[in-house]
């Protein structure tokens, strides 16, 4: 089983993931950022990874740091349960519709930490969910992960159905990056013999 459990503790947060990447989709959160819990059962569910998250934050003073540092705990957990990543198939990508809106994700578990962020949001908010702080959740999950990451939003006009394609596709994505390919057994998906 690729699981792992990885806590984060900062002055600003203290935060707990637990992932499987070859899980059958079960989630549960307590984060305190309602609308983002929902958006990473998408992720759960479409990628299929058991994934659990405890967070307590100064959401006093508003969600930056929360979201920002879920997005780094998620990513080292990820990072830590490909492990040494030979047989991955390395990328992955996914087109997902929900009404009018529709989100390309493409990724590359390449080593490389690289965001392209390509969302217009409609509105600022989503109920009480700053959508800048998407592009922090994404940034903080690259940069641990160690993953190229390219996000389009290519239609919308209802902000939530926009952020919805997004994580089901982000979700999508990373299932098929992180899936073994029997044909790559034992082997890095890298000509550099490394990622």
């Amino acid at each position: 089983m690729r699981s792992t459990q990885v806590t984060r503790n900062t002055l600003e947060t203290q935060i707990s993931v637990s992932l499987n990447l070859d899980g059958t989709g079960k989630s549960s959160f307590d984060t305190g950022v309602p609308f983002l819990d929902h958006m990473l059962d998408q992720v759960a569910r479409h990628g299929l990874f058991d994934l659990s998250i405890v967070a307590k934050g100064d959401l006093h003073i508003d969600a930056h740091h929360t979201v920002e540092d879920m997005g780094i705990t998620l990513g080292q957990a990820f990072n830590q349960a490909i492990g040494d990543k030979k047989g991955l198939r390395r990328y992955g990508h996914a087109y997902v519709p929900l009404d009018e809106a529709l989100s390309r994700v493409v990724l590359d578990i390449s080593g490389r930490p690289g965001l392209v962020f390509n969302v217009d949001f409609v509105r600022a908010t989503i109920g009480e969910f700053d959508v800048d702080l998407f592009h922090e959740f994404f940034q903080g999950f690259v940069n641990h992960a160690l993953v190229t990451l390219h996000v389009d939003c290519l239609a919308g006009n209802n902000a939530h159905h926009q952020a919805e394609t997004v994580f089901k596709a982000f979700g999508r994505a990373l299932r098929m990056a992180v899936e073994m390919d029997p044909r790559m057994a034992g082997m890095m998906p890298s000509t550099k013999g490394s990622l």
